[in-house]
């Protein structure tokens, strides 16, 4: 159904909120799944420390994948939503099920390249003995459910590019809900029924969860879109911008996974009980990044959309309505993890040198992020424009020229846990300052064309 919306170039609270609300929800699902299975992991009886290093390097180099390949989902959003703004969607009924199909491929091939080499990939980030072991068994498990996130991802795209997220967001609470359920079964076993299975248990539930959302969009994709899976190898003339743009998302997000990458082997690099502190400060970041990104969604969605109607002065308002959400958001949430500062840590471990290391930095994860509030709204108004190369060098440069120096500076000072984070700070100034330039000169001459 086509949203009616008016030529003023003030968009109302209310419209911003139908969006980002069901968005947020089904945002914050993701990085609610792995707070979980991070918080029981953290509080097993044999090993905690060492199992719950193991899901933080594991599920490091499986966010890392999904990121990499998710890319087309903001491809296919900005697509979809700058023909239904035009109002040509029966131009591109084909073209959602031929990126689905080569999705699918890809991550299966993926899931191949990666199965057989796993025991060198975590020695990468230096993960030995029982961390090592455990990562190793994660990971072939939660593999498994590579091709299952990617279809749920794509078809999210679809969702989006039709300005609608209540169906996604119904999708992840029942796939939290699964998996939330499941980690308390599969993790510490049911007395008589079903032995615990610890780490393994963490990921077989992720992976059964993952496989009823994908069941699930399927059918409400078939049901509440204009779009099927029939397979026509006659490619849409769109297949290849969408192509280009996914392959500048790609790069983009390999830029991004260097970091994060470099900060799990360094932390590794510390000590299992430096990993395990990252593991959580990593997670609360991404549950913000999450939650904050149902905003930026909005961006995505309906400047792809207002770029449709050539609606300039919109997609600028947009921009500062966005930005100002957010940061009370941000703040807000970052007075309530003041206030539950040391409960918070509690939550995930028990073991006293790992809570003494994580709430040595944890106020910086807190106070970043206004900074990464601004960054991403930025990031998604910029993905809904279909601006995937500024997108690219925008990280490749906040990347090499910001993070990387950053952290072998504070790494050469012995600052460990500090150096990480200050890098990760000094990173997300780079992505929001760039964008937040690029866009004003872009916007501001565009409206007085």
């Amino acid at each position: 159904m086509r949203v009616k919306l008016n030529r003023s170039s003030k968009i109302s609270f209310k419209e911003i909120n139908k969006l980002a609300i069901p968005a947020i929800i089904s945002g914050i699902a993701e990085p609610l799944l792995s707070i979980t299975d991070t918080a029981i992991v953290g509080n097993i009886k044999i090993n905690p420390t060492e199992a719950l290093a193991a899901v933080g390097i594991a599920g490091s180099f499986i966010s890392a994948i999904v990121w990499i390949l998710a890319q087309t989902r903001s491809a296919i959003s900005a697509i979809i939503a700058q023909y239904f703004g035009a109002n040509k969607i029966n131009d591109i009924l084909k073209l959602p099920a031929q990126i689905i199909f080569i999705n699918l491929l890809l991550s299966i091939f993926i899931y191949f390249a990666t199965i057989f080499f796993v025991e060198e990939i975590f020695k990468l980030y230096n993960a030995t003995d029982l961390v090592l072991q455990q990562s190793i068994s994660y990971y072939k498990i939660r593999a498994f459910g590579l091709p299952l996130t990617l279809f749920i991802f794509s078809v999210f795209g679809v969702f989006r590019g039709m300005q609608n997220t209540f169906w996604p967001m119904i999708i992840s609470i029942i796939g939290a809900i699964v998996n939330v359920g499941l980690d308390f079964v599969l993790i510490f076993g049911i007395e008589g029924l079903i032995p615990p299975l610890h780490v393994e248990g963490a990921a077989w539930a992720s992976v059964i969860a993952q496989a009823v959302m994908a069941i699930l969009a399927l059918a409400l994709m078939l049901k509440k879109t204009p779009f099927n899976l029939h397979i026509s190898f006659s490619f849409h003339p769109e297949i290849k911008r969408l192509l280009s743009l996914s392959l500048n998302l790609i790069i983009r997000t390999l830029a991004l996974n260097i970091a994060l990458y470099m900060a799990n082997a360094y932390a590794t690099k510390y000590g299992t009980n430096y990993i395990a502190a990252q593991t959580i400060a990593f997670q609360i970041w991404l549950f913000f990044a999450f939650f904050i990104d149902g905003y930026s969604s909005v961006g995505n969605i309906m400047s792809g959309r207002l770029l449709g109607e050539e609606n300039y002065t919109k997609i600028w308002s947009l921009s500062k309505q966005l930005s100002k959400y957010t940061l009370i958001t941000s703040v807000i949430l970052g007075v309530i993890c003041f206030m539950l500062y040391l409960p918070i840590g509690k939550l995930f471990t028990r073991e006293k040198e790992v809570l003494h290391l994580f709430y040595s930095i944890f106020w910086i994860v807190l106070i970043m992020q206004p900074i990464n509030a601004v960054t991403f709204v930025f990031d998604g108004i910029f993905k809904g424009m279909a601006e995937a190369v500024t997108l690219r060098n925008t990280l490749i440069i906040a990347t090499f020229i910001g993070f990387i120096p950053a952290l072998l500076i504070g790494d050469y000072f012995d600052l460990k846990l500090y150096a990480i984070w200050i890098a990760f700070t000094i990173w997300m100034i780079f992505r929001g300052g760039i964008l937040v330039v690029i866009f004003k000169r872009k916007i501001i001459k565009k409206k007085t064309l």
